[in-house]
C-alpha cells in the first residue's frame, strides 16, 4: 500500500462498521448483509428468472447504499444527484454515490429482488414496498448526531422508525396479520453497512463533535457496539467490508484495478479530498479505479463485495454466506 501519508483517508475508513446480521427490531426475523470472496473463486450467477430466495430486501445505511433518499431532503448536503454522478447507470444520477449501480443492486439481482424504492420515494407505498425498501440514507450513522454538520438525514434510529413505518403500511394498506408479517420477515433479508460516518462525520472532526475528548477509540468503538445493540438483538452473520478493501488493496490486478490510492472523481489530494463536484470530469476507465471519490467505490468494486457477499468463505461472511443462508 506504500507509505501512509500517501495513501487517501478513504482507503483506511470506507466501511469501517460494516456487519451481516439475523436480527429481530420488533416483528419476526431477518437477516443483514455485506461481504466478498478470494480472487480465485469461481463467480456464481444470479438465478434464472424472477424467482425470489427471500421474500423481501430491506437495506439500512449510509451513502454506500442510498439509492435516492437524500434526493428529497431540502436541507441535505449529501446528495449524489447530479453528474458525473450516475454516468454509468441506466437512469443517470439517482442519488446513488458512484459512477453507477451499488453493492445493493447487485446484491438484489443475486437474489432475485432488484430495484428496491428509497422510503422517500412517494412511490413507495402499497404493492411496491413488498419486495422491500432502502432506508439508507448519506451522513447516517449510528449515533443520533453523526452527520449533523451535513444537514438532514436518515439516522439507523430514524431508518429503524421507517422501517416500522412499512410494516404497518403492510399490516394497514395489505391487510396482513402480524402472523403473516412474522413469517414475511423471517424469511427476508436485510442489508446494513453503517459505521463510517461516525469516524469521518464526527469523531475524527473535534471542531464540530465533542467525542473525541469524551471517549478514547476502544471506549468510542464500545459506544457504537452498545448503541447499535438497542436496535438490533441478535447478530447472525458478520460481513468483513473491511477485511476485502483490504485484499483488493493488496492484490489489485487479482480484481482488474489499476488505480488503487486516488479516487476518479473527486477534489484535492488525489482526487480524495472532496466528492465529485457538479459537472466536473471523472475519469475515462473507470473499471480500473478501486474508488469513485472521496468516499466511495466504483461500481466495479460494489460488484465485487456483492459477489463476495453471496458466495464468500467464512472469512468474508461468518458463519455462513447469502447463497448459503437463502436455503435456510
Amino acid at each position: 500500500m506504500g507509505a501512509p501519508d500517501s495513501q487517501p483517508v478513504y482507503t483506511m475508513i470506507i466501511s469501517l462498521i460494516t456487519v451481516i446480521f439475523s436480527c429481530g427490531f420488533n416483528d419476526g426475523v431477518v437477516a443483514l448483509v455485506m461481504g466478498t470472496s478470494p480472487p480465485d473463486s469461481p463467480p456464481v450467477s444470479p438465478p434464472s428468472g424472477p424467482e425470489k430466495q427471500f421474500t423481501a430486501l430491506f437495506a439500512f445505511g449510509d451513502s454506500i447504499t442510498d439509492n435516492g433518499n437524500n434526493n428529497y431532503f431540502l436541507g441535505s448536503l449529501a446528495k449524489a444527484n447530479y453528474v458525473p454522478y450516475g454516468v454509468d447507470f441506466e437512469e443517470g444520477p439517482s442519488g446513488r454515490f458512484s459512477n453507477g449501480r451499488t453493492c445493493l443492486d447487485y446484491i438484489g439481482d443475486l437474489i432475485g429482488i432488484p430495484n428496491l424504492p428509497a422510503f422517500a420515494n412517494p412511490s413507495a407505498t402499497g404493492i411496491n414496498i413488498l419486495r422491500g425498501v432502502n432506508y439508507a440514507s448519506a451522513a447516517a450513522g449510528i449515533l443520533d448526531e453523526t452527520g449533523q454538520n451535513l444537514g438532514q438525514r436518515f439516522s439507523l434510529s430514524q431508518q429503524v422508525e421507517n422501517f416500522e413505518k412499512t410494516l404497518n403500511q403492510l399490516r394497514n394498506n395489505m391487510n396482513m396479520s402480524d402472523e403473516e408479517i412474522s413469517h414475511y420477515l423471517s424469511k427476508a433479508l436485510v442489508v446494513m453497512t453503517l459505521g463510517s460516518n461516525d469516524y469521518i462525520n464526527n469523531y475524527l472532526v473535534p471542531s464540530m463533535y465533542p467525542t473525541s475528548f469524551l471517549y478514547n477509540p476502544k471506549d468510542y468503538a464500545d459506544l457504537l457496539i452498545q448503541r447499535y445493540a438497542r436496535q438490533i438483538l441478535a447478530v447472525f452473520v458478520y460481513g468483513n467490508t473491511y477485511g476485502a478493501f483490504g485484499d483488493i488493496l493488496n492484490n489489485p490486478t487479482a480484481y482488474g484495478f489499476k488505480v488503487t490510492d486516488r479516487g476518479c472523481c473527486g477534489v484535492g489530494r488525489n482526487e480524495g479530498q472532496v466528492t465529485c463536484l457538479p459537472f466536473s470530469i471523472p475519469c475515462r476507465e473507470r473499471n480500473q479505479y478501486m474508488f469513485w471519490d472521496a468516499f466511495h467505490p466504483t461500481q466495479a468494486a460494489h460488484q465485487i463485495l456483492a459477489q463476495r457477499a453471496y458466495t464468500g468463505p467464512p472469512s468474508d461472511c461468518y458463519p455462513i454466506n447469502l447463497q448459503q443462508m437463502a436455503l435456510l
